[in-house]
């Protein structure tokens, strides 16, 4: 691999989602009223969970951090996206966009590997209910959540050091709304197949392992679901999954849409719709799908917004 000239490039300049100067101003308030959401929703998720001893359990453990992980995850890219609508030079500085990539492929895996972790937990406590609090003790979840920020942690290194050691002398115009590997491969003037390799790589690694994770978890849940006799069985065991499996399928959904597709039909313009759904809608859904169909963190906000109010 060539070894970049850092001295080349001080900053980058993002195009952005659209060059159009009238619509940077609605889209800045659609953004920020998504991203306040994603505040509000994530914050009351990990306050009510932290809150409440009736959800002190190994599901709403993994859940406490998903929402941890989706509000950085979104903040992270929020940021510069809602300060960059309303410049006039949509600018990031070669170190700031080498953290925000970094940063934002640690919390991209993390929530991933703790979708899987979350499979596993309903797959332990459908299939093998008298085992669950020995199999999911405290100090395994732990563990678990700990792996998943380790794994985050070295794969975006990994990836930081590869992408940042490329030269960037033909342009820094990065065609996209943060800092990502495949618009900054684009941009390189270095031979980039060995980051195409790492890359495929390491996504096979963590991701497609987590969706196989996440599908096994759930053949072996549907077909236990299926054998238990009485209707009412059956919903009340799937009702305990349905929100997860509502937010698989979106996460990986768009996962496999983005590094499925033919390269035939590849473009950045479908990269950036496909980026704003991943960074910025679903962490926003997240909240809203575990908290709507789940009566245990409705009764939780109900008592609290009770307590709230009569103390007021």
């Amino acid at each position: 691999m060539e070894k970049g000239n850092h001295s080349e490039v001080t900053e980058f300049i993002f195009s952005g989602l659209t060059d159009r100067p009238e619509l940077q101003v609605p889209l800045f308030g659609v953004f920020l009223l998504i991203y306040s959401i994603t505040v509000v929703g994530n914050g009351a998720m990990i306050l009510l969970i932290t809150i409440d001893p009736r959800l002190q359990t190994p599901m709403y453990y993994f859940l406490r951090n998903l929402s941890f992980c989706d509000l950085c995850y979104s903040s992270i890219i929020s940021a510069t996206m809602l300060l960059n609508f309303l410049a006039e030079r949509k600018s990031i500085s070669y170190t700031a966009c080498a953290v925000q990539m970094s940063l934002s492929i640690a919390f991209a895996d993390v929530e991933s590997l703790l979708l899987a972790v979350m499979a596993y937990d309903r797959y332990v406590a459908i299939c093998n209910p008298l085992l669950y609090t020995v199999t999911m003790s405290r100090q395994r979840c732990k563990q678990l959540v700990a792996g998943a920020y380790a794994v985050g942690v070295v794969d975006s290194m990994i990836h930081t050091c590869f992408t940042f050691q490329l030269s960037f002398c033909s342009s820094n115009i990065i065609n996209h709304f943060f800092c990502d590997i495949p618009p900054l491969l684009e941009l390189s003037s270095s031979d980039t197949r060995m980051n195409e390799i790492v890359l495929f790589a390491l996504m096979c690694c963590i991701t497609v392992s987590s969706f196989v994770t996440v599908l096994l978890s759930y053949v072996y849940i549907i077909s236990n679901i299926l054998q238990i006799r009485s209707t009412e069985g059956r919903h009340k065991a799937f009702s305990t999954c349905t929100f997860h499996l509502t937010a698989v399928v979106l996460f990986y959904g768009i996962q496999l849409f983005m590094y499925l597709r033919p390269t035939s039909s590849y473009s950045m313009d479908t990269e950036k719709v496909a980026s704003v759904f991943y960074t910025l809608v679903i962490p926003m859904l997240n909240p809203l799908i575990y908290s709507l169909r789940n009566t245990e963190v409705k009764d939780t906000l109900r008592k609290t917004m009770h307590k709230l109010l009569t103390s007021s």
